[in-house]
């Protein structure tokens, strides 16, 4: 069953796509559901779908001069790559005016490339399951999540919610009768932001993507996963944020466990070297910080190898 093609068409409509407008589709439709769930929220919205899908620019620009689309959906790599082959080539490309792009990093730096070039480019965030489930607005503060999604944001490792405003895991239940999910871990990290969008949308907003939660490691032949880290703050409720850090020292791995804690002491470090070591099966080191000396990224395990 495919995800509600409107989860997408909202986010098309809030990037400024609006009914008969042409759009040039270059998700891939082949062994992803990618092409489909972009090129079915386009028809929701009643727009005509060009499924062009990624690649062939040679392609691409037949398309574009003879149905001239004003909208472009696919990833902000490939507009890129196809405003630079169509200008190398003398192509014109020049009726795109506006984008949804998802699927990859969009950098500050690419996105004034895209504006300067004649194109309002927006993100969005979604996933195969449960298709669009965050996206940009005219107010260009963070994203919004699609009004029929229930997302929480939680401690890797496991189901409690962070602290308003700190980094977690996105968690989201769709209540969709033809396709429900609960609670559906993506192993994505985002935070929330506070109060409502500027634009007058009053969902729950986010920061957008901010990296994997899945940061399990394999140290000494052993797996080292964020659950672990998790339960070594369960059995300290003194404790702040904890974070792994795993290193080389000399030819062996080696891992320090760093802590923030409002009162340092030797016992506190010894007690928590042994819980390290009954949780983990590895020993380690310690190291206590001061509360709000860790940064707040969401991540548990570090890997510096």
């Amino acid at each position: 069953m495919a995800p509600d093609p409107w989860r997408g068409a909202r986010a098309l409509f809030a990037a400024g796509f609006r009914p008969d407008d042409i759009v040039l589709n270059t998700f891939s439709y082949h062994l992803t559901p990618g092409g489909f769930i972009f090129d079915a929220s386009a028809r929701a919205l009643g727009c005509a779908v060009i499924p062009a899908g990624p690649g062939n620019t040679e392609q691409q620009f037949e398309l574009i001069e003879a149905y001239r689309p004003v909208g472009y959906s696919g990833t902000p790599d490939f507009l890129k790559i196809l405003l630079d082959a169509a200008a190398s080539a003398g192509r014109d490309a020049s009726s795109i005016k506006r984008a949804l792009v998802s699927g990859a990093a969009f950098p500050p730096s690419l996105q004034a490339e895209i504006k300067a070039r004649g194109i309002d480019a927006y993100q969005a965030f979604g996933t195969a399951d449960l298709g669009l489930i965050a996206f940009e607005t005219e107010a260009r503060d963070g994203m919004v999540v699609n009004e029929d999604l229930i997302m929480e944001i939680v401690k890797p490792g496991t189901g409690d919610p962070v602290t308003p405003g700190d980094v977690g895991e996105i968690v989201v239940t769709s209540l969709d009768p033809h396709h429900p999910w609960i609670r559906l871990a993506l192993g994505d990290l985002t935070a929330a932001l506070p109060g409502t969008s500027p634009c007058g949308r009053t969902n729950m907003r986010i920061k957008g993507w901010m990296g994997r939660a899945d940061q399990t490691t394999k140290v000494k032949g052993m797996f080292i996963r964020p659950e672990q880290i998790a339960e070594i703050g369960k059995r300290h409720a003194a404790l702040g944020r904890l974070r792994l850090v795993v290193t080389r020292h000399g030819e062996s791995d080696a891992m320090t466990l760093k802590a923030e804690a409002v009162a340092a002491s030797e016992a506190l470090c010894e007690e928590i070297a042994g819980t390290l070591r009954a949780v983990t099966k590895l020993g380690g080191n310690v190291e206590l910080v001061s509360p709000g000396a860790l940064p707040n990224d969401g991540k548990v395990i570090a890997d510096e190898r």
